[in-house]
């Protein structure tokens, strides 16, 4: 069972390494769970408190990967309806592939912005922008 778990791990780590790139891969969960897998063999030296620090990590990054794109929307100028776009795109990239999935932030936030004010091309395409660099 050792050995399972062990190569769970392993393909979990890498997989949640690649995920980091690939957005449409949950990298940090993936992770944690290949160090989970990791602490249920008999050789293992991780610690309660580490796995719990671990954990917490990747909750709070994998709930930063959905918000920050509207809250950067928000800091560049962005309307409530920015913001909105940004994160409704955030989630319907999820059904686009990877590429809806980078730049759904990006054109949820320009949408948003020219649904509510339709003559500023240029904010809304500076918060789109800046929710997709926060994305990235």
């Amino acid at each position: 069972m050792d050995i399972f778990l062990s190569i769970v791990a392993v393909v979990c780590g890498i997989i949640g390494i690649i995920g980091s790139v690939i957005p449409i891969l949950p990298g940090p969960m993936l992770s944690f769970f290949g160090m989970l897998c990791c602490s249920w063999t008999d050789f293992s030296t991780l610690s309660s408190n580490r796995l719990w620090t671990w954990g917490v990590i990747a909750v709070v990054v994998a709930i930063l990967d959905y918000f920050l794109p509207g809250y950067f929307s928000k800091v560049l100028g962005g309307t409530r309806a920015g913001v909105i776009g940004a994160t409704v795109g955030v989630f319907a990239g999820l059904f686009l592939g990877p590429w809806g999935f980078i730049l759904g932030p990006f054109a949820g936030a320009v949408i948003g912005e020219l649904i509510n004010n339709n003559e500023n091309l240029d904010k809304a395409v500076t918060v789109g922008f800046g929710s997709l660099v926060s994305f990235i």
